[in-house]
């Protein structure tokens, strides 16, 4: 995997992925976005911020908005994602996230961020799950992408979802030959990064595909 400690940005990167990214919320407080553009350490310069625009039927991110212009402002390709409550109507959910986030050409596709159960049933889940991402995919012309961890990847994704590009959380793996190589997208390979601009840790990803595929999870 060729792994490399880049130190200003406080964790091993796998080099063999040219196209590194983060994701941020408003645990992240304010963020100084000119800066974390700016920042470049051993030839890795961050391309790429997702950031959390809603969560269940009602809320909204409050730094989301201030976040999603500096990000463009910033040149940093931009992704939303809605944090997914099982025990919340889904199709709330997804209005919820409609009426908060407006994409343009360039965008990365929403995202659905699947990582608490609830204590719903699978059927509950599954079902919920592909409410969502049917009205987000009406409305905004493209397929969404799904954000989970591998116990729920194996338990409700696989099989179900197969049609939809996938962003793994997994900090322990040195490889990913346990997922769908023509599914797989994006892998958050850390929770504890660091990057000028930003308070505390930062999650870090890479785009694992070719790079011309980019293009298949934007807009």
């Amino acid at each position: 995997m060729d792994w490399r400690h880049v130190s200003a940005f406080g964790i091993r990167l796998p080099m063999r992925f040219g196209i590194h990214g983060i994701d941020v919320s408003r645990h992240n407080d304010r963020i100084n976005w000119k800066r974390v553009r700016d920042m470049e350490a051993e030839g890795v310069r961050l391309q790429f911020v997702f950031i959390k625009a809603t969560e269940g039927a009602t809320l909204s991110d409050k730094q989301f908005a201030k976040n999603w212009r500096e990000a463009r402002k910033s040149n940093l390709r931009r992704g939303a994602y809605h944090f997914y409550h099982p025990t919340r109507d889904p199709i709330k959910q997804a209005n919820n996230f409609i009426r908060t986030v407006e994409l343009g050409e360039g965008d990365f596709v929403p995202v659905v961020d699947f990582e608490v159960t609830n204590g719903q049933s699978d059927v509950v889940i599954i079902d919920g799950l592909r409410q969502w991402l049917e009205a987000i995919e009406d409305h905004y012309n493209v397929r969404p992408m799904i954000y989970t961890n591998g116990n729920l990847y194996r338990r409700y994704i696989k099989g179900n979802f197969n049609d939809y590009p996938l962003w793994i959380a997994d900090y322990s793996t040195t490889h990913l030959r346990q997922y769908d190589s023509d599914q797989l997208y994006l892998w958050q390979h850390s929770q504890s990064g660091w990057v000028q601009g930003i308070r505390g840790r930062v999650d870090f990803n890479v785009f694992v595909m070719d790079e011309d595929r980019l293009s298949d999870i934007c807009l």
